[in-house]
Order: structure tokens, then C-alpha cells, then sequence
């Protein structure tokens, strides 16, 4: 015997989350609506938190969501990390060229003929 999860409408939950903001007890919103009280809850937290796109479908939205905040947050890194690695290259050039210019005058390598 399987068990097939319950898919509830977005107007059941808003309504539900309404009886519940009208002064019903979570208890009571819950067993009229046969689901658990955290349940009740949570749909009241995910409609105070996201308004109007609450309730938007499967679940899919929220995670495609946050895949694109985590995929920006990565560019994010890598840019900082292009410009850091920039200055130092440049850095690196600098100390170079005043090698360069205070070795001209002097000469690095000495002569040992005998």
C-alpha cells in the first residue's frame, strides 16, 4: 500500500490561512482542514513571507530561485577574485619595471676571467 501525498489548491490554503488570521485557533483551522497544525502554520508563515507569490506551484519556483541567487553569489565570487588577481599582476609588473630601471646602471653579472 503506498501513500500518495495530498496537493493542496492555493485558494484551500489562503482560506485556510484566513480562518486562521480571523481569530480560529491553529488547532481548529487545522482539523477542519484534516492536516496538521505545523502545517497551518507554515502556509501562514509562507503567506505573510511571500505575499502574492506564495503558493506558486510545486515547489519548483522558490528552488529555481535560489539556484539563480547561488549561481549570481558564485559570479559575485569569481569577479571579486578576477580583480584581485588583476591588481596583483599589476603589482607585480611595477616592482618589475623599478628592477628593471634601478639595475640599468649596474651590472648583475660579474666577470670571473682569471
Amino acid at each position: 500500500m503506498s501513500l500518495s501525498r495530498r496537493n493542496f489548491t492555493k485558494e484551500f490554503k489562503e482560506a485556510a490561512v484566513r480562518r486562521l488570521e480571523l481569530g480560529a485557533s491553529a488547532a481548529e483551522v487545522a482539523r477542519a482542514c484534516e492536516v496538521n497544525p505545523n502545517v497551518v502554520h507554515r502556509w501562514h508563515r509562507e503567506l505573510r513571507d511571500h505575499g502574492g507569490k506564495a503558493f506558486c506551484g510545486n515547489g519548483k519556483g522558490r528552488a529555481e530561485e535560489n539556484r539563480l541567487g547561488e549561481l549570481e553569489r558564485k559570479v559575485g565570487r569569481q569577479a571579486m577574485e578576477i580583480d584581485f588577481l588583476r591588481r596583483c599582476l599589476q603589482h607585480v609588473e611595477e616592482q618589475r619595471r623599478l628592477q628593471a630601471l634601478t639595475t640599468r646602471g649596474s651590472s648583475t653579472r660579474t666577470s670571473k676571467r682569471k
